[in-house]
């Protein structure tokens, strides 16, 4: 029986055409993976828009040092599994070497930045992939699929290019680049349901599981190198599961049940929250933590 054309086959294609136009107009381009669902979708993408030619660009990861041993593991696999080229820039390099320092907090979700613009510079990355997704946050519902950043990595809303019958423009200045958002109108249900029907491997952490976390801001958090419990921070052993993955200092766990994909699409359809809204401490600073960040570089 032939399946009819869906939502899923449209969002599909239109990710496959922007990987294949930016492949076919810049000259260096790579994909930022984290290991989490979003950017594990782009890898998957990529691979069916270049198929069956291994995929042109390496994967880039800005790593905290923070991140949970699960979603580190499969980063290491996936790209081992898919023989593509992993470049790693880990924060505490740039800690170590004084070009960072450490934060009162903890966190290190905004000490990204520089080593992603350093990382840029050095390989002379001129389109960077994202995962980013405009249901997310408000910051990232202005964003263009292929959006301009000037020599200093910045974004500038005011700058942004029309994108019209599907044609984008990729052009830049010396020393300028893009970060190109395949799956910009993809919802997270979208994402889900995508994972489903494709059978994406995930890092284990998205799907429930008992885990030691204690109460925070609101929040379920994890005891690791970031710091907590501190004072008056009980640990307890919890049903959890993660939404969006990243610095454990700042990424909240949802109490949970959902072991299955299924269980996982019916608990998201039912939440009024996107997972940043829910589960990301450090979009709760202001209204405008996201964009203040984005303007000086970050993803």
């Amino acid at each position: 029986m032939t399946r009819t054309f869906d939502a899923l086959d449209a969002l599909e294609s239109e990710a496959i055409h922007i990987f294949r136009e930016v492949a076919g107009e810049f000259d260096r381009p790579v994909i930022l993976f984290s290991g989490g669902k979003d950017s594990t979708l782009l890898v998957h993408l990529a691979v069916k828009a270049f198929a069956p030619a291994p995929v042109p660009f390496p994967l880039l990861h800005v790593d905290t040092g923070h991140n949970y041993p699960e979603v580190i593991e499969f980063r290491d696999r996936l790209a081992a599994r898919l023989g593509l080229r992993l470049v790693v820039a880990p924060v505490q390099e740039w800690i170590d070497d004084g070009r960072l320092t450490e934060r009162p907090d903890g966190t290190r979700n905004p000490l990204q930045t520089v080593p992603l613009l350093d990382s840029i510079n050095e390989h002379r990355f001129d389109a960077v992939f994202g995962g980013g997704r405009r249901d997310e946050e408000r910051a990232r519902a202005k964003e263009r699929i292929i959006s301009l950043r000037d020599a200093f990595g910045r974004w500038d809303p005011r700058k942004q290019r029309p994108e019209l019958w599907n044609l984008y423009n990729g052009r830049h200045a010396p020393g300028e680049h893009v970060r190109v958002f395949p799956i910009s109108n993809w919802t997270e249900l979208d994402v889900w349901r995508y994972i489903q029907r494709e059978e994406i491997d995930l890092p284990s952490i998205y799907y429930a599981h008992r885990r030691e976390v204690f109460r925070r801001d609101g929040m379920w958090l994890a005891e690791g190198p970031w710091g907590g419990p501190r004072n008056g921070e009980l640990l307890e052993l919890k049903t959890v599961r993660y939404r969006t993955v990243g610095d454990g200092s700042c990424t909240g766990a949802v109490e949970s049940t959902a072991v299955t994909l299924d269980e996982v699409i019916a608990e998201v359809t039912a939440s009024r929250l996107t997972e940043r809204g829910a589960t990301r401490a450090d979009d709760r600073l202001s209204e405008a933590a996201m964009e203040d960040r984005k303007r000086e570089g970050y993803f």
